[in-house]
């Protein structure tokens, strides 16, 4: 799910089309191609849901169940009207009878729950008819998701449904278990019409409308060029740009594998004109862009999921996610550093940089971000109210420039494409909602949680790795939403009972599910890099994982010391971990690399990875020895720069 994709840019040398690699890795790309009156019509269609939900969200006081079941029928209908069944290229105009026939049983299954809400509330029991509609409609929704989501998280959710009819209920009689879990998954707000499809529905649809209306600003234009003027000249400088594009989109993009490929038709092509390798282009682009779901104040839509999880603010929690995301940056642009050192690789010249004084014109562009972070922070009302008045605000700054300015047909199209944004993150949070269902009603999660907490022996630290390994696997090929949601369910319940702090679980457990992106076997963001720059996949994988290193440090720093996040904290302390983590992260990375300000010898790489790895973990002896490991290595490596340049200067 992308609140924005960008228009990529043409760039020379590119050797697949940008739309090929986005469908094959980006499953909310493979959409039906309408032509004529017919594009009209389904423009027209999207664009009425925007406006249903806009309205619903700001204005209508439904009973939830009728609201959740209202939109989920859109949902089902513009569902099938928009992705096909199969990938690849699909007859103009053509939708087949199938497809009518999954749209009916869809939005009827789901309207029928709508109509008689009520009722259904005030019985405990439901009828057959009402089973076999609960089926059609969990089936109808499973369908949409393989298609716009993918597999992945249907066979989490199908393992643990199929757990729950054979070891989940203690009733005898199968046709009871199925109509327990009927009622459950689809008549009740633990299963489909769980928190993830409310937050959806109430939060995360305006900011999808507001993504949309953003990108007609020109806005990614002015990220890269903004980018290029700033760092495009230093050594390296392509990756630069693609760390810091990556970091600015990061704000309002939801997605890893849309970022990657977006900007990565720019930057690629250029990082490997430089002299960067195929692999190493391909990565930077992956984990910079991987790095955008981390990024507050969006955060792939996790933010709103988690404020609503844990019972915080909206923006408490995206108070506490700036540092993380910050140092994670840092740690993708140090290493992005030492490889073009290593390289010897230049940035770009003169000619090729835009000029930064007509940029800082443009600086307008960043008004209605800045204005929802504003209202966000500050304002009583609602988020969706600050979304909504963010979407007027872009409207306004988009008449300063002629060529990006929203007319009534641009309007349209920025609406239906928020409403074509909104089907792949509710099919996700639906299914997502039943995967947390089963977890809590059957209690298969405190199952989990006893076995690693058992496991762990009181040791957190191992609590931490275990929770770790559990979250890549789990996150493997799933979007951001749905991604937090498992998590939340499954993970982070176990840290908490380890005794870490409860934002700091929900974080630690984010972003370890979002890693799942770059590491092996699954590494969507990566191979779609890697296809961009005709580079091998697993070794683009694997150098991806190398290069977002913060991401594996970063989460073990705030969990072992929450003051990362702000939690019971002072200020010298913040400024104490930032340095030490940052410390952590430098020596780490270039033990990676192998080069800080010269080759590095074997012993010099240990000694630099062991003292990044002691200033992860809280207190005074482990800092000062962390940083004294560092410092050793970096005065070695001074020293024997000093003496090459001698030799090189005598010879």
């Amino acid at each position: 799910m992308a609140f924005f994709k960008k228009k990529t840019a043409a760039a020379d040398n590119v050797p697949m089309d940008v739309e090929e690699v986005m469908k094959k890795y980006d499953r909310e790309s493979n959409t039906r191609v309408w032509e004529g009156v017919p594009k009209i019509v389904v423009t027209c269609v999207l664009a009425l849901f925007s406006v249903f939900c806009i309205y619903v969200t700001l204005f209508a006081t439904w009973l939830d169940e009728v609201r959740l079941t209202t939109f989920m029928a859109f949902i089902m209908l513009i569902g099938f009207l928009v992705f096909p069944a199969r990938k690849g290229t699909q007859r103009v105009n053509h939708i087949p009878w199938y497809d009518m026939v999954l749209m009916a049983l869809g939005a009827g299954s789901f309207l029928y729950h709508a109509i008689n809400a009520v009722s259904i509330l005030e019985r405990y029991r439901i009828d057959t008819l009402e089973v076999i509609i609960g089926i059609v409609g969990i089936l109808c929704l499973a369908e949409l998701c393989r298609r716009s989501v993918g597999l992945p998280i249907l066979i989490v959710a199908g393992a643990l449904l199929i757990y729950a009819l054979v070891w989940g209920s203690t009733n005898p009689d199968m046709f009871g278990r199925i109509t327990e879990n009927v009622r459950t998954l689809f008549y009740s707000k633990e299963g489909i019409l769980n928190t993830p499809i409310n937050v959806c529905s109430k939060y995360i649809v305006m900011f999808i409308i507001f993504g949309a209306f953003l990108e007609r600003t020109g806005i990614a234009d002015f990220f890269i060029n903004i980018s290029n003027a700033l760092v495009g000249r230093f050594s390296g400088g392509p990756a630069k740009v693609a760390v810091v594009v990556s970091a600015m989109e990061g704000m309002v993009s939801g997605s890893s594998v849309a970022n990657t490929v977006g900007s990565g038709a720019v930057t690629i092509p250029l990082m490997k004109r430089t002299g960067y390798k195929p692999e190493f282009a391909a990565a930077a682009e992956a984990s910079a862009s991987t790095g955008g779901q981390i990024m507050p104040p969006i955060m792939g839509a996790a933010a709103f999921l988690m404020a609503e999880t844990i019972g915080v603010p909206y923006s408490n929690v995206v108070l506490r996610a700036i540092l993380p995301a910050v140092l994670y940056f840092a740690g993708v642009f140090i290493a992005v550093h030492l490889e073009a050192k290593k390289e010897g690789l230049r940035g770009l010249t003169k000619e090729e940089l835009p000029r930064l004084k007509p940029l800082l014109r443009q600086s307008y562009l960043l008004f209605p971000l800045l204005l929802l972070i504003y209202l966000v922070g500050t304002s009583t009302r609602s988020i969706a109210y600050a979304a909504a008045i963010s979407i007027v605000a872009a409207i306004v700054v988009s008449l300063f420039n002629k060529k990006q300015r929203i007319t009534p047909k641009r309007l349209l199209e920025a609406l239906a494409a928020g409403g074509q944004g909104m089907i792949t993150v509710a099919a996700a949070c639906g299914v997502a909602g039943m995967v947390a269902g089963i977890i809590g009603v059957t209690g298969l999660g405190f199952t989990l949680i006893n076995g690693i907490v058992a496991l762990a022996n009181g040791q957190v630290i191992i609590a931490l790795v275990l929770t770790m390994l559990c979250c890549i696997v789990l996150g493997m090929g799933v979007p951001t939403t749905a991604n937090y949601c498992i998590m939340a369910a499954t993970c982070a319940p176990i840290l908490v009972q380890m005794g870490v702090p409860l934002i700091a679980a929900h974080f630690f457990v984010f972003y370890f599910g979002i890693v799942a992106d770059l590491t092996p076997p699954v590494a969507l963001a990566a191979y779609a890099g890697a296809a961009i720059a005709q580079a091998n996949p697993m070794k683009t994988a694997i150098t991806s994982t190398k290069l977002a290193i913060g991401a594996f440090v970063v989460p073990y720093v705030f969990a072992l010391n929450p003051a990362m996040l702000f939690i019971d904290t002072t200020v010298p302390d913040v400024i104490l971990i930032c340095i030490t983590s940052l410390v952590g992260i430098f020596g780490v990375s270039a033990a990676l690399e192998g080069y800080l300000l010269c080759p590095m010898r074997w012993y010099e790489r240990i000694l630099s990875a062991v003292g990044g790895l002691l200033l992860i973990y809280p207190g005074l002896v482990t800092d000062i020895v962390g940083v004294a490991l560092v410092g050793l290595v970096a005065a070695v490596q001074i020293i024997g720069k000093n003496r090459n340049s001698l030799r090189s200067a005598s010879s």
